[in-house]
């Protein structure tokens, strides 16, 4: 992108170049190729294998956590074929925020970048609690300790750049994927299909043994089974960084799925059919508890997967890391929050996107509510979802002939029905805990607040977002004049 045709480049600040602004906000390009975006896919998620889904259990039973991860897998896999379409239209590092904005300009633009930052802030707070609870488990100590170790650690590999995080990245999730395999390995020969109903049945309207809490217990399972994949979604965040974004993009992100989804369906089949859903519904390290109780305490594989799957959870945590600085970036280098955010260091990292959400989730996970912490990182999420796939919709209509090298097989059919699970997801969030769900929506209307009385006024002009909307605009100006 070229900045330097815009002589004034925010809406009252003319101190300082346009070329100079922006040779201070630059990643490092062409650091990423698409294995490590598959892999980033992957471990952006990863830890929801290890601890969090099984909380789903107690709200909905087996029956109704297999029918909720089910419908979700079904909505991420469309909203990934949808935005692999609109990341390879708008290569920036701003993801679904970009995409948003090109559909519904500024605003639109800010509602997604800051719902999409609700939850990849929390979300490594809420993993940090199941991180200590697998140390717990495994070395007898929990607590701040092991949250501030977490995040020092972590956002100090990220200060070196991003072509060595994602490296380091992919080398723990890989260790990780390990873990799983031997897991459900260990799982097959114990399962027994009695075990998935054992879980006490409630009066609810429609219990019976696959639905111990009715119908309603479906919708009360959805955030759970969305944390199965919470933050695939944030591949494309890489897209500044990657190696020919036009092709790496997509098959990152359907390839992340696609392990994914295998994973969240063998883990939720087998491991419940071995241990029982009474055992697991309310456990920090599910999948350790599963071992312990099929093969009791010392056995070797219950320490093995509760060493290894550490490099699970910390693969997400450490990835997360990564998404919430880079959607931090974009939202500052465009003038969203305080430009200073968006400055990179010598490696090109925006150090203080890495640092300063970095201590608020420190303090949030001193709360160890890791479901609480879930529920708020699930509102923020879903309400991101609902406006990338209205935004798909939409530039289809308006932006016809914007180039679109991968193109989402289905076209809006597809985006339609991940935009109609995705509305069902925000009102289960609801649903499972209101109080948690308005502590989210209130930080979020403080966000929306912020925008309308400052940061409207202070926008940035030159920005790639802007400038991918000015020369569509103009080209569709061109072409309308004949």
């Amino acid at each position: 992108m070229n900045h330097s045709k815009s002589p004034s480049f925010t809406a009252n600040d003319t101190s300082i170049s346009s070329d100079e602004y922006f040779s201070q906000r630059q990643l490092k390009q062409g650091s990423v190729g698409w294995i490590l975006l598959i892999g980033l896919g992957v471990a952006y998620v990863i830890s929801g294998d290890f601890a969090g889904w099984n909380f789903g259990l107690a709200q909905g039973g087996w029956g109704g956590m297999f029918i909720a991860t089910i419908l979700v897998a079904i909505m991420y896999l469309c909203l990934c074929l949808s935005m692999s379409e609109m990341s390879t239209m708008m290569p920036t590092a701003g993801g679904g925020y970009s995409f948003a904005r090109l559909a519904f300009g500024p605003f639109g633009g800010y509602l997604t970048g800051t719902a999409i930052l609700i939850e990849y802030a929390i979300a490594p707070a809420a993993i940090a609690v199941f991180i200590g609870a697998y140390c717990e488990s495994l070395f007898g100590i929990n607590g701040w300790m092991i949250y501030l170790a977490c995040y020092l650690i972590f956002m100090g590999i990220h200060l070196k750049g991003a072509g060595e995080a994602l490296s380091i990245i992919f080398a723990i999730t890989s260790i990780a994927v390990l873990a799983l395999i031997v897991f459900i390995a260990a799982m097959l020969p114990h399962f027994q299909f009695s075990n998935l109903f054992k879980i006490s049945t409630t009066s609810a309207a429609g219990a019976n043994a696959f639905l111990p809490h009715g119908y309603i217990g479906i919708w009360a399972a959805v955030p759970f089974a969305i944390w199965f994949f919470l933050a695939v979604e944030g591949v494309p965040l890489a897209a500044e960084e990657a190696k020919k974004p036009q092709k790496s993009l997509p098959r990152g992100l359907i390839g992340a799925m696609l392990i994914l989804t295998t994973f969240a369906l063998l883990i939720l089949i087998l491991g419940v059919g071995a241990a029982g859903a009474d055992t697991l519904k309310n456990s920090g390290a599910p999948l350790v508890d599963a071992l312990i109780t099929v093969y009791g305490k010392d056995s070797w594989l219950a320490t093995f997967v509760n060493f290894v799957g550490l490099a699970g959870l910390i693969a997400s945590f450490f990835s997360i890391i990564y998404a919430y600085s880079r959607q931090i970036f974009a939202l500052s280098r465009a003038g969203y929050l305080p430009t200073s955010l968006s400055l990179t260091n010598k490696n090109k990292s925006p150090y203080l996107a890495i640092i300063i959400p970095g201590i608020i989730g420190f303090f949030l996970s001193l709360t160890k509510q890791g479901d609480a912490l879930i529920l708020i990182a699930v509102f923020g999420a879903t309400i991101s979802y609902v406006l990338i796939l209205l935004s798909h919709i939409k530039l289809r209509f308006s932006k016809p002939d914007m180039p679109r090298p991968y193109k989402t097989p289905g076209g809006i059919l597809t985006s339609s029905v991940a935009l109609i699970l995705a509305i069902a997801a925000v009102i289960a969030g609801f649903v499972v805990n209101p109080e948690v769900w308005f502590i989210a929506a209130t930080i979020y209307a403080v966000f929306i607040a912020y925008f309308l009385l400052y940061s409207r006024y202070h926008l940035i002009k030159g920005t790639p977002e802007e400038e991918f909307a000015n020369i569509k605009s103009a080209e569709q100006r061109l072409k309308e004049e004949g």
